[in-house]
Protein backbone atom coordinates (compact mmCIF):
# COMPACT_ATOMS: atom_id res chain seq x y z
CA UNK A 1 0.00 0.00 0.00
CA UNK A 2 2.35 3.04 -1.59
CA UNK A 3 -0.07 5.29 -3.05
CA UNK A 4 -2.14 6.41 0.33
CA UNK A 5 1.04 6.96 1.84
CA UNK A 6 2.57 8.86 -0.70
CA UNK A 7 -0.81 10.88 -1.56
CA UNK A 8 -0.94 11.59 2.33
CA UNK A 9 2.42 12.75 2.31
CA UNK A 10 2.66 15.20 -0.43
CA UNK A 11 -1.19 16.69 1.17
CA UNK A 12 0.81 17.23 4.33
CA UNK A 13 3.63 18.97 2.72
CA UNK A 14 1.97 21.51 0.90
CA UNK A 15 -0.32 22.26 3.70
CA UNK A 16 3.30 22.88 5.91
CA UNK A 17 4.87 24.90 2.90
CA UNK A 18 1.80 26.72 2.47
CA UNK A 19 0.97 27.92 5.85
CA UNK A 20 4.52 28.85 6.33
CA UNK A 21 5.05 31.17 2.99
CA UNK A 22 1.67 31.72 2.49
CA UNK A 23 2.08 35.13 4.09
CA UNK A 24 4.79 36.24 1.39
CA UNK A 25 2.61 35.53 -1.31
CA UNK A 26 0.43 39.06 -2.07
CA UNK A 27 -3.31 39.39 -2.06
CA UNK A 28 -4.16 38.82 -5.08
CA UNK A 29 -2.00 35.83 -5.67
CA UNK A 30 -3.97 34.16 -2.88
CA UNK A 31 -6.93 35.23 -3.97
CA UNK A 32 -6.33 34.30 -7.58
CA UNK A 33 -4.79 31.09 -7.69
CA UNK A 34 -7.86 29.31 -5.90
CA UNK A 35 -10.10 30.40 -8.79
CA UNK A 36 -7.46 29.16 -11.04
CA UNK A 37 -7.29 25.44 -9.31
CA UNK A 38 -11.30 25.78 -9.34
CA UNK A 39 -10.80 26.17 -13.54
CA UNK A 40 -8.79 23.17 -13.42
CA UNK A 41 -11.30 21.29 -11.41
CA UNK A 42 -13.56 21.86 -14.57
CA UNK A 43 -11.93 20.97 -16.96
CA UNK A 44 -10.92 17.68 -15.51
CA UNK A 45 -14.25 17.16 -15.12
CA UNK A 46 -15.18 17.19 -18.27
CA UNK A 47 -12.55 14.99 -19.01
CA UNK A 48 -14.37 12.45 -16.56
CA UNK A 49 -17.42 13.20 -17.79
CA UNK A 50 -17.03 11.76 -21.34
CA UNK A 51 -16.37 8.19 -20.10
CA UNK A 52 -19.57 7.75 -19.44
CA UNK A 53 -21.68 4.44 -20.99
CA UNK A 54 -25.10 5.18 -19.48
CA UNK A 55 -26.33 8.68 -18.80
CA UNK A 56 -29.45 7.58 -17.08
CA UNK A 57 -28.06 5.97 -14.26
CA UNK A 58 -25.48 8.41 -13.48
CA UNK A 59 -27.88 11.29 -13.56
CA UNK A 60 -29.96 8.93 -11.23
CA UNK A 61 -27.10 8.48 -9.28
CA UNK A 62 -26.37 12.39 -8.83
CA UNK A 63 -30.10 13.22 -8.33
CA UNK A 64 -30.65 10.17 -5.64
CA UNK A 65 -27.51 10.31 -4.02
CA UNK A 66 -27.84 14.28 -3.01
CA UNK A 67 -31.29 13.61 -2.07
CA UNK A 68 -29.73 10.82 0.64
CA UNK A 69 -27.26 13.62 1.48
CA UNK A 70 -29.55 16.45 2.35
CA UNK A 71 -31.95 14.13 4.21
CA UNK A 72 -29.03 12.96 6.25
CA UNK A 73 -27.61 16.90 6.55
CA UNK A 74 -24.18 15.48 5.40
CA UNK A 75 -23.16 18.73 4.65
CA UNK A 76 -24.00 19.69 8.10
CA UNK A 77 -22.07 16.86 9.50
CA UNK A 78 -19.21 17.66 7.68
CA UNK A 79 -19.31 21.57 8.86
CA UNK A 80 -19.73 20.46 11.99
CA UNK A 81 -16.33 18.50 11.47
CA UNK A 82 -14.93 21.59 10.13
CA UNK A 83 -15.96 23.45 13.53
CA UNK A 84 -14.36 21.06 15.67
CA UNK A 85 -11.33 21.08 13.99
CA UNK A 86 -11.12 24.83 14.34
CA UNK A 87 -11.46 24.89 17.61
CA UNK A 88 -8.66 22.11 17.70
CA UNK A 89 -6.39 24.77 15.35
CA UNK A 90 -8.19 27.92 16.41
CA UNK A 91 -4.61 29.69 15.67
CA UNK A 92 -4.55 29.19 12.42
CA UNK A 93 -8.20 28.46 11.35
CA UNK A 94 -8.88 31.85 11.98
CA UNK A 95 -9.27 33.50 8.14
CA UNK A 96 -7.64 36.28 6.50
CA UNK A 97 -9.36 39.99 6.65
CA UNK A 98 -10.23 38.70 2.89
CA UNK A 99 -11.53 35.88 3.81
CA UNK A 100 -14.64 35.44 5.78
CA UNK A 101 -16.02 32.52 8.24
CA UNK A 102 -18.48 31.23 6.16
CA UNK A 103 -16.03 31.60 3.22
CA UNK A 104 -13.48 29.43 5.01
CA UNK A 105 -15.89 26.54 6.12
CA UNK A 106 -17.83 26.73 2.40
CA UNK A 107 -14.21 26.27 1.00
CA UNK A 108 -12.93 24.02 3.72
CA UNK A 109 -15.83 21.89 2.38
CA UNK A 110 -15.21 21.48 -0.93
CA UNK A 111 -11.31 20.72 -0.47
CA UNK A 112 -12.66 18.03 1.91
CA UNK A 113 -14.24 16.20 -0.77
CA UNK A 114 -11.88 17.47 -3.46
CA UNK A 115 -8.80 15.96 -1.19
CA UNK A 116 -10.81 12.70 0.01
CA UNK A 117 -13.32 11.49 -2.56
CA UNK A 118 -12.74 12.84 -5.09
CA UNK A 119 -13.02 10.03 -8.39
CA UNK A 120 -9.10 9.66 -9.00
CA UNK A 121 -8.47 8.93 -4.92
CA UNK A 122 -11.18 6.41 -5.14
CA UNK A 123 -10.32 4.70 -8.66
CA UNK A 124 -6.52 4.83 -7.52
CA UNK A 125 -7.09 3.55 -4.35
CA UNK A 126 -9.30 0.56 -5.85
CA UNK A 127 -7.05 0.39 -8.65
CA UNK A 128 -3.88 -0.24 -6.73
CA UNK A 129 -5.76 -2.84 -4.35
CA UNK A 130 -6.47 -4.80 -7.15
CA UNK A 131 -3.11 -4.69 -9.44
CA UNK A 132 -0.71 -3.16 -6.94
CA UNK A 133 0.15 -0.20 -9.62
CA UNK A 134 0.22 3.10 -7.36
CA UNK A 135 0.25 5.26 -10.02
CA UNK A 136 -2.84 7.11 -9.66
CA UNK A 137 -2.37 8.21 -6.13
CA UNK A 138 1.03 8.85 -6.95
CA UNK A 139 -0.01 11.33 -9.98
CA UNK A 140 -3.01 12.93 -7.71
CA UNK A 141 -0.56 13.44 -4.92
CA UNK A 142 1.63 15.57 -7.63
CA UNK A 143 -1.24 17.57 -7.85
CA UNK A 144 -2.70 17.69 -4.08
CA UNK A 145 1.17 18.67 -3.26
CA UNK A 146 0.24 22.09 -5.30
CA UNK A 147 -3.30 22.66 -4.56
CA UNK A 148 -2.85 22.19 -0.29
CA UNK A 149 -0.13 24.51 -0.77
CA UNK A 150 -2.03 27.33 -2.63
CA UNK A 151 -5.10 27.08 -0.42
CA UNK A 152 -2.90 26.59 2.80
CA UNK A 153 -1.18 30.09 2.32
CA UNK A 154 -4.90 31.74 2.51
CA UNK A 155 -6.74 29.43 5.11
CA UNK A 156 -3.37 28.06 7.21
CA UNK A 157 -2.37 24.79 8.11
CA UNK A 158 -5.18 23.33 8.71
CA UNK A 159 -5.77 22.17 5.11
CA UNK A 160 -3.10 19.38 6.66
CA UNK A 161 -5.97 17.75 8.72
CA UNK A 162 -7.47 16.37 5.52
CA UNK A 163 -4.81 13.83 5.60
CA UNK A 164 -6.43 12.14 8.33
CA UNK A 165 -9.83 11.42 6.34
CA UNK A 166 -8.00 11.17 2.79
CA UNK A 167 -5.93 8.28 4.17
CA UNK A 168 -8.35 5.99 6.05
CA UNK A 169 -11.16 6.61 2.81
CA UNK A 170 -8.11 5.44 0.50
CA UNK A 171 -6.62 2.84 3.00
CA UNK A 172 -10.15 1.94 3.33
CA UNK A 173 -10.92 1.10 -0.52
CA UNK A 174 -7.59 -0.23 -1.06
CA UNK A 175 -8.22 -2.85 1.08
CA UNK A 176 -11.67 -3.29 0.24
CA UNK A 177 -10.87 -3.60 -3.20
CA UNK A 178 -10.39 -7.19 -4.05
CA UNK A 179 -14.21 -7.68 -2.95
CA UNK A 180 -15.27 -5.05 -4.60
CA UNK A 181 -13.41 -4.56 -8.58
CA UNK A 182 -14.17 -8.03 -9.43
CA UNK A 183 -17.79 -7.30 -9.11
CA UNK A 184 -17.22 -4.07 -11.76
CA UNK A 185 -16.71 -3.53 -15.78
CA UNK A 186 -15.04 -1.06 -17.70
CA UNK A 187 -18.81 0.22 -18.10
CA UNK A 188 -19.72 0.27 -14.65
CA UNK A 189 -15.75 2.56 -13.88
CA UNK A 190 -16.88 4.52 -16.90
CA UNK A 191 -20.03 5.68 -15.15
CA UNK A 192 -18.33 5.85 -11.84
CA UNK A 193 -15.99 8.11 -13.53
CA UNK A 194 -18.28 10.36 -14.99
CA UNK A 195 -20.53 10.91 -11.62
CA UNK A 196 -17.44 12.04 -10.21
CA UNK A 197 -16.69 14.42 -12.57
CA UNK A 198 -19.95 16.01 -12.27
CA UNK A 199 -18.97 16.44 -8.18
CA UNK A 200 -15.61 17.93 -9.43
CA UNK A 201 -17.44 19.81 -11.41
CA UNK A 202 -19.89 21.22 -8.48
CA UNK A 203 -16.29 21.43 -6.70
CA UNK A 204 -14.86 24.01 -9.83
CA UNK A 205 -17.83 26.34 -9.34
CA UNK A 206 -17.84 26.19 -6.18
CA UNK A 207 -13.96 27.39 -5.84
CA UNK A 208 -14.20 29.68 -8.12
CA UNK A 209 -17.35 31.63 -5.90
CA UNK A 210 -19.68 31.35 -8.81
CA UNK A 211 -22.07 28.87 -7.41
CA UNK A 212 -22.44 27.54 -3.93
CA UNK A 213 -23.31 24.34 -4.92
CA UNK A 214 -24.23 21.45 -1.91
CA UNK A 215 -20.90 19.41 -2.76
CA UNK A 216 -20.60 17.58 0.70
CA UNK A 217 -24.27 16.38 0.18
CA UNK A 218 -23.71 14.80 -3.44
CA UNK A 219 -20.92 12.45 -1.95
CA UNK A 220 -23.52 9.47 -2.23
CA UNK A 221 -23.73 9.57 -5.43
CA UNK A 222 -20.48 7.70 -5.71
CA UNK A 223 -21.36 4.76 -3.56
CA UNK A 224 -25.20 3.95 -6.12
CA UNK A 225 -23.44 5.22 -9.36
CA UNK A 226 -21.88 1.53 -9.98
CA UNK A 227 -24.94 -0.62 -8.91
CA UNK A 228 -27.26 1.46 -10.64
CA UNK A 229 -24.88 1.38 -13.88
CA UNK A 230 -25.34 -2.26 -13.85
CA UNK A 231 -29.15 -2.60 -13.30
CA UNK A 232 -29.40 -0.28 -15.75
CA UNK A 233 -27.41 -2.64 -18.49
CA UNK A 234 -28.57 -5.74 -17.43
CA UNK A 235 -32.24 -5.05 -17.24
CA UNK A 236 -32.78 -2.10 -19.58
CA UNK A 237 -33.99 -2.40 -23.20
Amino acid sequence: MIGPYVNGAALLIGSILGGFIGPRFSRDFRLHMPMVFGCTAIGISVAMIVKEKYLAPIVLAVIVGTIVGEVIHLESGIQKGVGYAGKLFEKHTKPPADLNHQEFIDKFIALTVLFCFSGTGIYGSLHEGMTGDPTFLIIKGILDIFTSLIFASTMGYTIGILVIPQFIVQALLYCLAVLIVPLTNPDMLGDFSACGGIILLAIGLRLCGIKNLPVGNMIPALILVMPLSWIWSTYAP
